[in-house]
């Protein structure tokens, strides 16, 4: 998979994109997108309606996609001064964000009363709409209305958010955030080869309490787990993510369990693994945990301090031996002999994958370096962003389940 300058997968380089910005105060969170898409590879397209040009001028826009902005369904600037009808043509898709509530209202109607309603309803390609607007403007019977008639056309409605607005009430009517967005076009943009199968994912480190306040644990951020899970959830898996104390966003369209000791990481794992076609054991678990937790907190005194450890399950290797085991990958993260190691990982727990890394180039960074083991020997990914990386694993699995063969065909990735 190549790589482009922002470390993301490229499933939005060379895309076109048509970016629809309407007048609500959240249009200064459409310049950051604007920003997020560019660098991830995408041409932007902006059409600004006058109200949108209230709030954010099209300089602004300009300066930022490196294209000129179109605000006037009579622009001159095309040959044949058909730009309600030209622009979409050859679009991957049309996003409008914010969408207000006039907008909304407007699109359902199959109005054509400015340049962005009529591109709407020339569109040769899909949509999708993020929609800003006062919580009461939102929760009105004619928004709601007006929304489902947009989910029966299909138009994609991705949220809106709750939280405090501009207004001062707090609600639901937030447009969800730029980086939100771009993970949503990320994930319709992304090959969907694990449609209808479902990912089991551990992630992050474990706490194994020594007193009420102290804990055994380890230097895991769990940027791996969480990338991977996301990747499986853009690759159109329903993916399950059991996590360890980690200070990561739920990746979007994944189902997130919290744990903190290895003993409840065990628990949750074998609760939820019946149905899963694929268990990914991401997680640093810790190897061992205090024998004993003191009920109170220890205090300082003696010059030495001697404390009995007893092993923690081994998760990984209980589920590859369960009667009927999904499909698992197990992660080596080693100091020196990395190859050996994993590879005896891999045969001993009797894994389909094995991911390789040695933990001085990849803990609690951004980027990894991974060798990939599996019953045809070694195979190295090159060293790139966790996201990236993610997705390196990802494809493999799907071409060891022979689930790719359509996509590439197709030229998908």
């Amino acid at each position: 998979m190549e790589r482009n300058e922002s470390g993301a997968p490229p499933f939005l380089f060379g895309r076109r994109i048509v970016l629809g910005v309407t007048g609500g105060v959240a249009a200064y969170k459409a310049a950051e997108l604007v920003r997020r898409l560019v660098k991830a590879g995408a041409q932007v397209d902006v059409v600004l309606t006058p109200g949108g040009a209230h709030f954010v001028t099209p300089t602004t826009f300009q300066a930022l996609s490196g294209r000129p902005v179109w605000c006037d369904p009579w622009d001159e600037r095309r040959a044949n001064a058909m730009a309600h009808i030209d622009l979409t043509r050859g679009a991957d898709l049309l996003l409008v964000a914010p969408c207000t509530a006039d907008a909304m209202a407007r699109f359902a109607q199959g109005q054509a009363d400015d340049l962005l309603a009529t591109l709407a309803l020339a569109r040769a390609c899909p949509m999708a709409v993020a929609p800003a607007m006062n919580r009461q403007m939102w929760l009105h019977p004619a928004t709601q209305r007006n929304r489902e008639r947009l989910v029966a056309d299909g138009v994609l409605v991705w949220g809106p958010a709750e939280g405090e607005q501009a207004c001062g009430e707090t609600g639901p009517g937030r447009m969800i955030e730029p980086e939100e967005i771009v993970a949503r076009l990320e994930a319709f943009f992304a090959p969907k080869w694990f449609s209808g199968h479902a990912v089991l994912v551990t992630a992050g480190p474990t706490y194994e309490p020594l007193d009420p306040v102290r804990v055994l644990t380890n230097l895991s951020s769990g940027k791996m787990g969480y990338a991977l899970a996301q990747a499986f959830a853009q690759a159109g898996a329903a993916v399950t993510l059991v996590s360890g104390p980690v200070s990561l966003p739920t990746p979007l369209g994944v189902t997130r369990v919290d744990v903190t000791t290895a003993e409840q990481m065990r628990a949750a794992v074998l609760e939820r693994v019946p149905g899963h076609r694929i268990f990914a054991s991401v997680a640093a678990v810790a190897d061992y945990r205090p024998a004993r937790v003191s009920p109170q907190k220890i205090k300082k005194g003696a010059e030495r301090l001697t404390l009995e450890l007893v092993r923690n399950p081994d998760i990984l290797a209980e589920v590859a031996a369960l009667p009927e085991p999904p499909w698992c990958i197990g992660f080596a993260a080693e100091s020196e002999n990395l190859d050996e190691y994993a590879e005896r990982k891999r045969r001993e727990k009797g894994l389909q994958l094995v991911v390789g890394n040695l933990v001085q180039e990849a803990m609690g960074r951004d980027e990894n370096t991974v060798v990939l083991y599996d019953e045809n020997g070694r195979i190295p990914l090159p060293t790139a962003d966790k996201v990236q990386v993610a997705w390196g694993i990802v494809r493999h699995v799907a071409q060891r389940l022979g689930l790719i063969d359509t996509a590439v065909e197709r030229g998908d990735l």
